[in-house]
């Protein structure tokens, strides 16, 4: 399940007397307050550096009210040294999904390719443009979806394709119709190389890849890839070696247990090694784990991040060949040197600070020779801005979202229960009342966390506009305190994080200045299960809210479109074993709920089908407890139509006025 759309984080600050440091952000400067409280946050979903070091280029956009993603998209391309940007002038205009993705620079600095989508429709075309944004060239229109294009050291660009696809990829996106042949296999996504206006397939048809990384020589690749449905089998995903000449995939890398999934391969500069990214992760994306190294011909791997009390989020190699991971370090993002990665060693800190960083974790994410990097950078209080720079000197290269700031004061709250070390976020007025409702926003995932972000006009700067506090926790499962910390539930589903989460509510209220009788618990995904349980099981909350939920485990099971996923957290199927299942059901401890609950969904959700939210709903209403629902149509895990988003703050806030004041 997805980590939660209303996602946050913050920097520490003195609150209620409490004092705690002050982490300044790398390359931000200070910003006057916006006099425009609904201006939208120019956002940056995709950054590419030339190879050069020139160009940067950028897919970005304003997201409307109460949305994180743009509707619309335009692909920018920016001198690395200042000056004039140029936006490129796609052909199907700037309207929605219009949307430029996967760029991709050639290895002379020459061209960018990109994929482009055409509205309304799941066919996907690639294009080059030169780096001033002229010279639009289209290589190949496609029936079906392209993504991850990248070029080999030698001028082949390969891609990810989807043949006559039916929906978008990714389990959030809305699901395909649930009709017809439902044991016709599935569309699979294959590894192709683009050739003379087409595309030449090189992974099998059984096969659906799910990342992959060229080798230097540009013979061949290294891949994760599973058979079967995609949205459905990354759990179960391998490490496959594939070469240009034919579509045999042998198996390099198979998982030690069923608790392990692999990520982000990334192969070294000398073509010798790779490295990749193994843990316990809940989704294919929300990637955090553990650093394995293996040389290619070997068969063996070795971890060399073993104990790390942090999650690894990225990794990459640097020019010189040195293994550069990206941590989720409690509540500090950290870039490391792990050296050359063929043995464990203590890493070496580059750069530390409360902030939000995304280089894209692919090797051409850096400018080769020169170490130069182009960075999306965000916290609570400065808005995202692109920079440049090696690691940890990077300065910023846009000012476009200049004069927005949060008034929030932010607390990066710690606490300990039951053996482990926590954390979580807290954001307070800018004037806090005596005694001020607490909201409290639940991650999805479970693995994932909340990290810091800066929010557009939406839910959360709404409720802070209230007099609300708002608090973000990362209970036992979440990332950022180690492989240990992130398994913590297995097996064990709202008991142990619940405690947490009551015990980080303990803390707040320890630092400030909160009335216990006005408590919201919010969540989505993971979190809206975790909003649906709590209500069964403790009556501290005055009100909920639950997105995407799930009410019931054993009926769960046979809904989803992804169910591969379960087996490492509840260790067997539900058939072998439903009473682990049963005991984390909400539904089995349903007449303990008194709180009034609004619940929402997306008609065509694979992650947590519908049906789960209305069964909760059904059980409410017939036990007379207030609720309230709303099945958003057409909509997958991820409510995307600004109609719908706005909608949904509106009944959100609406639901919780009613409750809170």
């Amino acid at each position: 399940m997805k980590t939660n759309p209303m996602t946050i984080t913050t920097r520490s600050i003195r609150c209620a007397g409490i004092a705690l440091a002050v982490m300044v952000g790398v390359g931000v400067p200070s910003r006057p307050v916006s006099a425009d409280p609904e201006r939208l946050v120019h956002r940056y979903l995709e950054t590419r550096i030339s190879p050069d070091a020139r160009e940067v280029a950028a897919v970005e956009g304003d997201p409307p009210v109460g949305a994180w993603s743009p509707h619309v998209r335009d692909l920018v391309i920016r001198p690395a040294n200042g000056g004039h940007a140029a936006r490129v002038e796609l052909p199907c205009g700037r309207v929605p999904q219009c949307w430029p993705g996967s760029l991709a620079w050639s290895p002379d600095s020459s061209r960018l390719a990109f994929t482009l989508r055409t509205p309304g429709s799941h066919r996907y075309s690639i294009y080059t443009v030169s780096p001033d944004g002229g010279g639009l060239r289209k290589l190949l229109d496609f029936e079906g979806t392209l993504t991850d294009l990248r070029y080999s050291p030698q001028g082949t660009l390969a891609v990810l394709a989807v043949s006559a696809a039916t929906k978008e990829v990714g389990a959030v996106e809305a699901g395909a119709p649930l009709a017809g042949d439902l044991d016709a296999p599935p569309p699979e996504q294959r590894l192709a190389v683009v050739s003379e206006g087409a595309l030449r397939w090189v992974s099998p048809p059984d096969l659906f890849v799910y990342e992959y990384a060229w080798r230097p020589d540009g013979r061949g690749f290294v891949g994760t890839a599973a058979p079967g449905d995609g949205d459905r089998n990354w759990w179960k995903a391998k490490l496959h070696a594939f070469s240009r000449d034919d579509s045999a995939a042998p198996v390099i890398y198979t998982p030690q247990s069923g608790q392990q999934q692999i990520a982000s391969p990334r192969i070294s500069p000398q073509g010798n090694t790779v490295a990749f990214i193994v843990g316990l992760m809940s989704d294919f994306g929300s990637t955090g784990g553990d650093v394995y190294t293996m040389t290619l011909g070997t068969g063996s791997a070795r971890n060399v991040t073993p104990d790390l009390h942090a999650s690894v989020t990225d990794i990459f190699w640097s020019c010189d060949g040195k293994l550069i991971a990206q941590l989720l370090a409690g509540d500090a993002t950290q870039f490391v040197d792990l050296g050359s990665g063929q043995t464990a060693a203590e890493p070496r800190v580059l750069w530390n600070g409360q902030e939000s960083i995304e280089v894209g974790g692919t090797n051409d994410s850096t400018a080769c020779p020169s170490g130069v990097q182009a960075v999306s950078h965000e916290s609570f209080t400065a808005p995202p801005e692109l920079a440049v720079g090696k690691i940890g000197q990077w300065r910023n290269l846009t000012s476009v979202n200049a004069g927005l700031t949060s008034s929030a004061r932010v607390v990066s709250v710690k606490w300990k229960n039951e053996g482990y070390n926590e954390q979580g976020w807290l954001l307070v007025p800018a004037a806090p009342a005596a005694k001020m409702p607490l909201v409290t926003i639940v991650h999805g995932g479970p693995a994932a966390a909340s990290v810091p972000s800066f929010f557009g006009p939406g839910l959360v700067p709404r409720m802070l506009d209230q007099g609300w506090s708002v608090f973000l926790p990362n209970p036992r499962g979440s990332f950022g305190q180690g492989e240990r910390f992130v398994m913590a539930n297995v097996r064990d589903f709202g008991y142990g994080d619940l405690r947490d989460l009551l015990a980080g509510i303990d803390a707040v209220e320890r630092v400030a200045p909160i009335d216990e009788q006005r408590l919201a618990l919010l969540g989505h995904s993971y979190g809206g299960f975790m909003t649906m349980w709590a209500m069964t099981q403790t009556a501290r909350f005055k009100v909920a809210v639950a997105g995407a939920g799930i009410s019931n485990w054993q009926s769960y099971y046979g809904q989803n479109g992804i169910d591969e996923w379960m087996i490492p957290y509840f260790g067997a199927s539900v058939y072998d074993d439903p009473y682990i299942y049963g005991r984390s059901s909400a539904m089995n401890f349903i007449r303990n709920v008194r709180t009034p609950t609004f619940v929402y969904v997306g008609e065509n959700d694979v992650e947590c089908p519908a049906p789960q939210t209305e069964e909760f709903w059904h059980a409410l209403k017939a036990l007379s407890v207030p609720v309230s629902i709303m099945i958003y149509p057409g909509e997958g895990h991820a409510i995307h139509e600004p109609a719908h988003r706005e909608d949904l703050m509106k009944r959100t806030l609406e639901w919780l006025r009613k409750y809170l004041q």
